[in-house]
């Protein structure tokens, strides 16, 4: 009997997709990148989804956020989040937080809890912590490295943090990450150079962090399609892990 995930059993059969079902995983950040996270997962019929975003839908988010529409102008992310998914696959459970993750805020997420973890938020500080708590708990996580100021979305690729090159955020998540003896962790990044932005020092800039927060938040540019590239990508890594699909 055919059903909305059919297609998808073609290609991964039945128990696949029972799998998916089962697998329960934790998206934070809803914007460009990780809201396409979330759709892709939804129609993948991945069957519990954990969505974290304390941001509201605003006008600049309608070029690139898949959520984001005049109608949902002003509402929570992940209430936005929340009924799209809900509206694609009526049977999945979907537990949101209007949290800003921040290690201050960790310890509200119990990552033993979820098959996987996707880092899709700006700020070094949290997503340094997100792979710290990933790891504690052994669970797998995959990280969205700089998808601001570009403009191919074919420049991105899949690899270990220790082995990208150009992309100033992942040279910032490197040198951290060794400080703190993590020796390894699964990431999308561009090597496209970014326009405009070169420097760690503006990295930390655009995220707000420089001079221990006082510096002012930078705002990049972007686009209908280098933040959903990177979104896609990312989804197709978690289906692929939580399936120990081999390509």
């Amino acid at each position: 009997m055919e059903n909305q995930f059919s297609r998808t059993e073609l290609l991964i059969g039945a128990e696949g997709t029972a799998r998916l079902k089962a697998s329960r995983v934790a998206v934070f950040g809803i914007g460009g990148v990780g809201g396409y996270v979330m759709e892709a997962l939804a129609r993948s019929g991945v069957g519990t989804l954990d969505l974290i975003d304390n941001d509201r839908v605003c006008l600049t988010n309608l070029n690139r956020q898949i959520i984001a529409t005049h109608s949902t102008i002003g509402e929570y992310k992940v209430d936005a989040a929340r009924k799209r998914v809900l509206d694609i696959n009526p049977e999945a459970v979907v537990h949101t937080y209007k949290t800003f993750f921040m290690p201050e805020t960790a310890s509200e997420f119990n990552f033993y809890a979820f098959d996987y973890v996707v880092d899709a938020i700006d700020t070094v500080t949290g997503k340094i912590q997100l792979v710290m708590q990933a790891d504690r708990a052994h669970t797998p996580i995959i990280s969205s490295m700089g998808a601001g100021n570009k403009m191919n979305p074919a420049a991105f690729k899949v690899a270990d943090i220790y082995q990208t090159r150009v992309c100033p955020l992942a040279k910032v998540m490197r040198r951290e990450l060794k400080k703190r003896g993590i020796s390894g962790l699964k990431v999308v990044y561009s090597e496209e150079v970014p326009i405009g932005t070169h420097s760690e020092e503006e990295v930390l800039e655009i995220a707000g962090e420089n001079d221990t927060g006082k510096t002012r938040k930078r705002t990049p540019g972007s686009n209908a399609f280098v933040p959903a590239a990177a979104g896609l990508i990312i989804a197709g890594e978690v289906v692929k892990d939580l399936l120990q699909y081999k390509v």
